[in-house]
């Protein structure tokens, strides 16, 4: 099991906050991973979401699809996920949604494969982080036009000052994040007790 209290410290000690309200966590999460860590984080997610009968996990590339997997490998279901830019081998029946990515300032098409998430499907979304909650809406939307079931939704990083969270959770929709900044400055950082 992680250990939020250990994640909350990496986040202080090698996290840091660019302009524009933007965590970089790329030395442990993003780009360089921390493989021990994150299979915690899998793990966590797995015992959290135990009893909700999820066949497979859905995340959106690219940052994402490293814990969407430890997530899937620890429930041992599969994983999918949502491709930004269409190409060739992406063919056929294809779910798709516009998501607005707040760290890119930038709008994708987001597709998925119809063949890969089915009415039978209970989904698992899964994202390193969660800001506004576009990511996940898209997702959300994609899980819906499949007829499937969404299990809820798992986070590493939640910034819950940007409100996409309760937001989501308001809805009625299960978020779980492992760790969650209520207040962030340039040189500070407070997490939700």
């Amino acid at each position: 099991m992680v250990h939020i209290r250990a994640l909350e410290q990496r986040i202080l000690t090698e996290g840091r906050v660019l302009p524009g309200e933007v965590l970089k966590v790329g030395s442990f999460l993003n780009q360089q991973i921390d493989t021990k860590l994150l299979k915690e984080m899998g793990d966590e997610i797995a015992r959290l979401f135990s009893q909700s009968k999820v066949t497979k996990v859905l995340t959106i590339e690219s940052s994402g699809i490293a814990l969407a997997y430890a997530a899937a490998v620890s429930l041992g279901v599969p994983m999918v996920f949502a491709k930004k830019h269409k190409s060739s081998n992406l063919a056929g029946n294809i779910l798709t949604s516009k998501v607005f990515s707040y760290t890119h300032q930038q709008t994708y098409d987001i597709m998925v494969s119809a063949d890969y998430i089915t009415s039978g499907d209970n989904i698992l979304i899964v994202d390193d982080f969660l800001a506004m909650g576009n990511a996940l809406n898209g997702l959300i939307d994609i899980v819906g036009q499949a007829g499937a079931s969404l299990a809820g939704c798992a986070i590493a990083i939640e910034k819950g000052f940007q409100g996409g969270g309760d937001a989501l959770r308001a809805k009625g929709i299960r978020v779980e994040s492992l760790a969650i900044v209520d207040r962030m400055t340039d040189d500070s950082l407070e997490f939700r007790p």
